[in-house]
């Protein structure tokens, strides 16, 4: 970590004597940042997300128009809202057909400008990073499968 001078005897008191990474790792991270290979990395996943995400709202808008598509664009989930009282058998429905996601019953919570709120939508929480490339269309149809 680099740290103000202030804060630096308040961190190392917190950590304590323990050492969590090792050195090995340490020159690993900072030869993939300074060769720039940590920057394209980045980009390429960028570009892959956000190509997942498009795909999913548009396949989404086909099989299911009524199922609106929110959470932010740029990371790695959305959520799907889902009418009112369907969301424990579009989850099920989802585990048939061998996918693993999570109701926003998990998630019940949200963050608004005033604050925590309480959501009472249904709604469904799709991570679309962990599919391998060649998992990806037939995650994304089981996907629709499973929709009300």
């Amino acid at each position: 970590m680099v740290l103000p001078e202030e804060l630096v005897p308040e961190i190392v008191a917190a950590k304590g004597h323990v050492d969590w990474s090792s050195a090995l790792e340490q020159l690993t991270l900072a030869e993939f940042i300074a060769s720039g290979a940590y920057d394209r990395h980045v980009r390429s996943m960028r570009l892959r997300y956000r190509r997942r995400r498009d795909q999913l709202v548009a396949a989404l808008a086909k099989s299911a128009p009524g199922i609106p598509v929110t959470g932010m664009a740029a990371g790695l989930q959305a959520v799907l809202e889902l009418p009112r009282g369907t969301e424990h058998s579009v989850v099920q429905a989802a585990a048939r057909q061998g996918l693993a996601v999570s109701g926003m019953a998990e998630f019940r919570y949200e963050v608004t400008g005033s604050g925590w709120q309480l959501r009472e939508q249904d709604a469904l929480v799709v991570g679309y990073a962990a599919p391998s490339d060649s998992a990806w269309a037939g995650a994304l149809n089981a996907l629709c499968n499973a929709m009300p």
